[in-house]
């Protein structure tokens, strides 16, 4: 993916939508301003941003509007994982190679820091320079996939099922929650622009909805097989904390068989829009096969 021109292009649209957007750390308050920019400039695949732009070129959507919804998909991702890794989460020190943010900083920080960056994106799609139909159209989008009924709500699942063996469908539910709603969100804001119809949009989900068991099916995959310095992140994590995952429920063999089924599925949605949705195609590719 990294050699395709329209993934560069939009990394790069991204990264200075996201660096006009994030405070200066020169103005105070320095330590938040210094840490959201930890947070988010850090690297990081940048999935969600992509999809956004992915699904706007299904429909030939200038990319000048989509700038603002990728960034802010991005900036609702960033602070779920500074979130995620303070102590009375997940308890990590390392994300994307370098010291997570309350290691970095402090936990009080980290909390502050991913307030302000959930708040951050909620004002950039307010102020994005679109039609007001479609400013609350995103905003509707990102905040239900942000709250209870989305992100906020698979990892309160995900904590209370800690040391507990979930069912398959439990476990799935949970994901759908916690990875898949953003996911979703991110392929419907990119779609918002053009004009689809619900026979679209219902693809348009199947094919996000999947895409997002795949990248989860994946991760449990990678925090088995991978060390941590491959993965840019502690692995080994799910299995200390007897949290239950698909090779521990389907074993390995099982777990790849299942990403194998989810690439069918996402073939078979985007198959209608042919040669349209060849980036979206790639990055469904990307979650299949991704190594860190």
């Amino acid at each position: 993916m990294e050699t395709d021109a329209p993934f560069i292009r939009w990394a790069q649209r991204v990264e200075t939508a996201l660096g006009h957007a994030l405070p200066s750390a020169s103005l105070p308050p320095q330590r938040l301003h210094a840490a959201m920019r930890h947070a988010v400039l850090g690297g990081g695949k940048r999935i969600r941003p992509m999809l956004v732009y992915a699904t706007g070129a299904v429909f030939g959507t200038d990319e000048r509007w989509l700038d603002t919804p990728a960034a802010a998909v991005e900036l609702i991702h960033a602070y779920s994982l500074v979130h995620d890794d303070l102590p009375a989460m997940d308890d990590d020190a390392l994300r994307r190679g370098r010291p997570t943010v309350h290691v970095a900083f402090d936990e009080a920080t980290a909390i502050l820091a991913g307030d302000a960056l959930q708040s951050l994106a909620f004002e950039m799609l307010a102020e994005a320079p679109v039609a007001s139909e479609l400013r609350v159209s995103w905003l509707r989008a990102l905040s239900g996939a942000a709250g209870a009924n989305g992100m906020c709500g698979g990892q309160a699942l995900d904590v209370d099922a800690t040391g507990q063996l979930q069912t398959l469908a439990d476990l799935e539910r949970m994901h759908r929650l916690k990875t898949g709603a953003l996911i979703r969100a991110s392929v419907r804001m990119g779609a918002m622009g053009g004009s689809i119809d619900e026979g679209t949009l219902k693809l348009l989900d199947t094919f996000a909805d999947a895409l997002g068991l795949a990248f989860q099916v994946r991760d449990d995959i990678l925090d088995v097989e991978s060390s941590s310095q491959q993965l840019g992140k502690t692995s080994g994590k799910d299995a200390a904390q007897a949290k239950s995952t698909y090779p521990a429920l389907l074993g390995m063999e099982g777990a790849k068989a299942k990403l194998v089924e989810l690439d069918m599925v996402m073939h078979d949605a985007l198959a209608p829009f042919r040669e349209h949705a060849t980036a979206l195609w790639a990055l469904g590719k990307l979650a299949i096969h991704r190594t860190h």
